[in-house]
Formats: C-alpha cells, sequence, structure tokens
C-alpha cells in the first residue's frame, strides 16, 4: 500500500507540516509561506452559521420500507410497492438552544427526514409533538426570540418565554405537552415523530387527501424528569449524540413505525375545528391510524460537520403525489427553511453529497455562485426554453390543486365552529394520570413562578383555566405557593 502524500488545497505535497517558514532558526514568520497561510484562513473558516433555530444536532442514514400499501391515497414512487426501500438520513435536534447547549433540555425536538427517491429527494421536517406554538408564521421571529437567550442578560429569561405565551393562547396546548412527562426525552431513539402540519397526497386518478404523519418509536417512549435531566446534563452533556452513536455502532438499529391519519380534501371545509391549524390535533376517533411502513437507522455519518451540520431540509422538497396543504404555518416554512439554508450553507449547498439527490439526477438552468460544482457540458445552455435539448418541463403537477377564495387582507376570524385555543389543551391535560398532572403543573409552576409581571402571570393563568377548570386551579395554587416562599 503506498504512502499517501500530504498536500495543499491545491493538490502540492507538503514538505513540513511541524515548522512553519521562517527568517533563520529564530527569525520571523515569512509572508511566502503558502501552506501555513493556507492551513490558517481555512482555520478561520471552517464553521459556518449555526442554525438560528434546531442548531444542536445528530443524524443518521438509514432506510424506509413499506409495508402496507397506500397507493390509493398517493402515486409517490417510493410508497408504490409493498417492500420497496428508500434510502433516507434523518437530523434530531433540540429547538431553541445553540450548538454548545446541552441535550437532555425541556424544549421540543427536531425530526427531519430526507428520502432520497427516485423521483427527487423529499424532505418531511417535523418534530417530536404533533402541534406547534403558534399558527400564524408572521409571529414565528418574535417567538424565537421570546426562547432564546435575552440580548441584554445573554440567557434565557422565563420573563420572555411567559410574557410571549401570554400573549398567544393558542400555544397553550403546546405548552401542556411541553411541560408534561414528554417535554424531555430520554433519547432520540425513544420519542415520536410527527409531520406537525398537514400535507396533500394524491393519487394516480388525481383524487386529493390531506394527511397527518406519525412516526411511533417501537423502542417504546421514554422520557426524563427534571431532576434526572439536570443530574444527566452534568455527566454528558451530549448524552443523545451518544446514545444515538453508540447504539447504530454496537448494531443495535432503532426503528419507527410510520402511520398516517387521512382525511378526504371534500370533508376539510365542513370540519369542526380548522384541519389546517397545526396548534390543533385530528382525534383519531375521526381519523384513525393507518400503517405506512417502518424507518430504520443502521449507519452513523462519516463527518458529522460535513453531513450533519450542512445537511439542509426544506418542506417544499416534494415528489410527485405529496404536496402542500394551507396550514399557515407551513406555507411559511416553505420559503423560510430554503432561504434559511441558502445564507447559512450557500446557493450551491444541494449540491453537497449528503443533501444531493442521488436515485435521479438535477437537472436544470441553475449556474455558477460559491461553490458550484455543477456544470454541464461545454454546449449545454443557460436559458429555457431552448432549440439545443435542453431539460423542459413535465407538464405533471406534483399534486392537486387547491381552490381558494375569498378577498386578500389579514384575517383572523375562522368560519370553523369549534376553533378556540383552549379545548386540545383541556382534553389533553383530562387524558393525563393524577401523577402525570401534578408533574406538569409543578413543571409550569417553577417557570411561571420566577416572572416579573404579576400581569404575564395573571394572562398565563386566565389559559390554563380556559382549558380546564381543575387544571388552571391547580396551576394558580402553586403558582401563588411558590410566590409566598
Amino acid at each position: 500500500m503506498s504512502k499517501r502524500v500530504l498536500t495543499t488545497e491545491s493538490g502540492a505535497p507538503v514538505a513540513d507540516n511541524q515548522n512553519s517558514a521562517t527568517a533563520g532558526v529564530g527569525g520571523p514568520i515569512l509572508l511566502q509561506d503558502q501552506h501555513l497561510l493556507e492551513k490558517l484562513a481555512r482555520f478561520n473558516r471552517e464553521r459556518i452559521p449555526e442554525r438560528v433555530v434546531h442548531a444542536r444536532g445528530s443524524g443518521a442514514y438509514g432506510y424506509f420500507e413499506v409495508t402496507d400499501d397506500v397507493t390509493g391515497f398517493t402515486h409517490a414512487d417510493f410508497l408504490s410497492a409493498v417492500g420497496k426501500r428508500t434510502e433516507t438520513f434523518i437530523r434530531f435536534s433540540t429547538v431553541a438552544d445553540s450548538l454548545g447547549g446541552a441535550d437532555a433540555v425541556r424544549d421540543p425536538r427536531g425530526f427531519a427526514l430526507k428520502f432520497y427517491t427516485e423521483e427527487g429527494n423529499y424532505d418531511l421536517v417535523g418534530n417530536n409533538t404533533p402541534v406547534f406554538f403558534i399558527k400564524d408564521p408572521i409571529k414565528f421571529p418574535d417567538f424565537i426570540h421570546s426562547q432564546k437567550r435575552d440580548p441584554f442578560t445573554g440567557k434565557q429569561e422565563q420573563d420572555n418565554v411567559w410574557d410571549f405565551w401570554a400573549h398567544s393562547p393558542e400555544a397553550t396546548h403546546q405548552v401542556t405537552w411541553l411541560m408534561g412527562d414528554r417535554g424531555i426525552p430520554a433519547s432520540y431513539r425513544h420519542m415520536n415523530g410527527y409531520g406537525s402540519h398537514t400535507y396533500q397526497w394524491t393519487n394516480a386518478e388525481g383524487e386529493a387527501f390531506f394527511v397527518k404523519y406519525h412516526f411511533k418509536t417501537n423502542q417504546g417512549v421514554r422520557s426524563l424528569s427534571a431532576e434526572q435531566a439536570s443530574e444527566l446534563v452534568g455527566k454528558d452533556s451530549d448524552s443523545h449524540q451518544t446514545d444515538l452513536l453508540q447504539a447504530i455502532e454496537r448494531g443495535v438499529n432503532p426503528s419507527w413505525t410510520l402511520h398516517v391519519q387521512i382525511m378526504p380534501a371534500a370533508e376539510a371545509a365542513d370540519y369542526r375545528f380548522n384541519p389546517f391549524d397545526v396548534t390543533k390535533v385530528w382525534p383519531h376517533s375521526d381519523y384513525p391510524l393507518q400503517r405506512v411502513g417502518r424507518l430504520v437507522l443502521d449507519r452513523n455519518p462519516d463527518n458529522v460537520f460535513a453531513e450533519v451540520e450542512q445537511a439542509a431540509f426544506s418542506p417544499n422538497n416534494f415528489v410527485p403525489g405529496i404536496g402542500p396543504s394551507p396550514d399557515k404555518m407551513l406555507q411559511g416554512r416553505l420559503f423560510a427553511y430554503a432561504d434559511a439554508q441558502r445564507y447559512r450553507v450557500g446557493i450551491n449547498h444541494t449540491q453537497l453529497p449528503v443533501n444531493a439527490p442521488r436515485k435521479t439526477t438535477a437537472d436544470n438552468y441553475g449556474r455558477d455562485g460559491a461553490m458550484a460544482t455543477r456544470y454541464g457540458s461545454r454546449h449545454d445552455k443557460n436559458y429555457e426554453p431552448n432549440s439545443h435539448a435542453g431539460p423542459a418541463q413535465s407538464d405533471a403537477a406534483l399534486a392537486s390543486p387547491l381552490a381558494v377564495t375569498g378577498w386578500t387582507g389579514t384575517h383572523e376570524a375562522s368560519a370553523h365552529v369549534k376553533d378556540d385555543d383552549f379545548f386540545q389543551a383541556g382534553e389533553l391535560y383530562r387524558l393525563m394520570s393524577q401523577d402525570e398532572k401534578s408533574r406538569l403543573i409543578a413543571n409550569i409552576a417553577s417557570g411561571l413562578s420566577k416572572v416579573s409581571l404579576d400581569d404575564v402571570i395573571e394572562k398565563n393563568l386566565a389559559h390554563f383555566h380556559a382549558a380546564d377548570a381543575d387544571y388552571g386551579k391547580r396551576v394558580e395554587d402553586a403558582v401563588r405557593a411558590l410566590r409566598e416562599d
């Protein structure tokens, strides 16, 4: 086996990687030392801007295998036959903290999945909760600002967290999830994943259906109490990364079973609440879970930076047979996620190996830009239409068209009968055991009692009272008791 030779970025051999070139033995370093300058300059640029949200994450490769026939609902090719397998890449993440934060914290978890299909890459960008804090993307920057570090103190402040929730009653359902027993997963392997949003499936006959994705962990759901999490963070702040890495290296490959809820498109308009509101779930009694397949993770990335940090997901990466719904938060994310990756990783981030399609070839008229690696032949044109056999449109829509009507403008009112912000939070609370309720109350009171403004406390208490009388009373009593101590 021949010895590998260390080279510069241009491929020239490096004679000495231990000593810089100097003027004499003890003299100053020479500007002509190209290897030193290149090495330091590259080191200065090794990091890319961290994600504004979901900065801290872990990833793995695997496959998705279809186990049940769903061709009556979608003509997506990767779901076209029982037994068909598609390569995948997943990135788990926390939401609010920075890249240097800890894994075992009370925070939603990102569950972003890339399918390398024969019709292009399909990205399903979800969370480990079926709902979210807000229903309109115009509130998202403010929401994230309230949850991240305060510009003056440099810390996450309970005043900011609860102040935003006080002015966002629709957050009550997700707050109940977050402060409950599932708010701190024991590991990435022991939590469910959800598409959260509503999506559209279209079958070969052109019939449209609205769907919600549920990835149920086959390892069982396990979570940590606040005390257990605090102890674990002290021992290993990278606990979830450690667990995922070591499990796959041992051959203990984690898996999830995908189920979907399916609503015929015609039923959406008359449903009792807005089915596209991401702060609400669809009751299983109305739309039961239907099994689709299983996701298995069986390979760790070789390089975390190249494959996990530079992985780019966008919910507007659809394939034929799957498309968006009128979910307002989803509509905002269709732009925001892709734009964030263009800023963070660059306009040509889709050419990186982890992001590039694997079962097909990207063929379009996008050219140039920083780090462009995809060219074509010398005679390829960079415009369309053309007379030179360049790629042309397929004339096949990804999904069925959505009928829209009404006046343009900003609209708050809903046409659905049961569309308040509290009833599902109350239903979730009433499903809990007494022990679960006690832990939920303690978690909420621990943070809310630290808020300095009485008005913010009262507004939040009103939300819990509106969800359920017992829920509100117990939170109020717990907060009062802690503030009196």
